[in-house]
Order: C-alpha cells, then sequence, then structure tokens
C-alpha cells in the first residue's frame, strides 16, 4: 500500500466513528424524545443510555441508540 492510500484509509477509520455521534437533537429525533428528556435521563440516571462528552458536548452513538432501544423490546404487554 503507497504511504497516501494508508493515509486515506487512517482517515477513514477515524472519520468514521466521529461521522456516527449524533448531537443531543439528532439523538432526540431518533429516540422520538425532546433533547430536554434526555439532558434529564443523563442527570438523573433514569435510563442506561450510554452517552460521550466531548469537552462541554453531549454526543451519542447511533450504535448505542439502537441497542438501547432493541434492549427495550418487549415480547408481551408487560410493562413493568
Amino acid at each position: 500500500m503507497t504511504p497516501q492510500a494508508n493515509t486515506t484509509h487512517s482517515l477513514r477509520a477515524v472519520i468514521a466513528p466521529v461521522a456516527d455521534l449524533l448531537d443531543e437533537k439528532a439523538a432526540a429525533a431518533v429516540l422520538d424524545v425532546s433533547p430536554g428528556t434526555l439532558s434529564v435521563w443523563r442527570s438523573t440516571g433514569r435510563y442506561t443510555l450510554p452517552f460521550l462528552k466531548v469537552g462541554r458536548k453531549v454526543r451519542y452513538r447511533r450504535a448505542d441508540l439502537m441497542a438501547w432501544l432493541d434492549s427495550r423490546t418487549r415480547a408481551t404487554g408487560a410493562t413493568a
């Protein structure tokens, strides 16, 4: 592999995960809740929804949101 091709491959490896990070507004849209709801969930620990802090910013991985939604799937009408 040429040095340039290796650099391009390395950049893709870094950019792809960063591009998959959603800000609070986008994450809220995926979950169909308000950004304020996400803030409350984070501060109270109501749900174990993984998030990242990047400086003062909060980011969510799309894969974590999907996994969290999958974990909440119910096979019966039980709500507990």
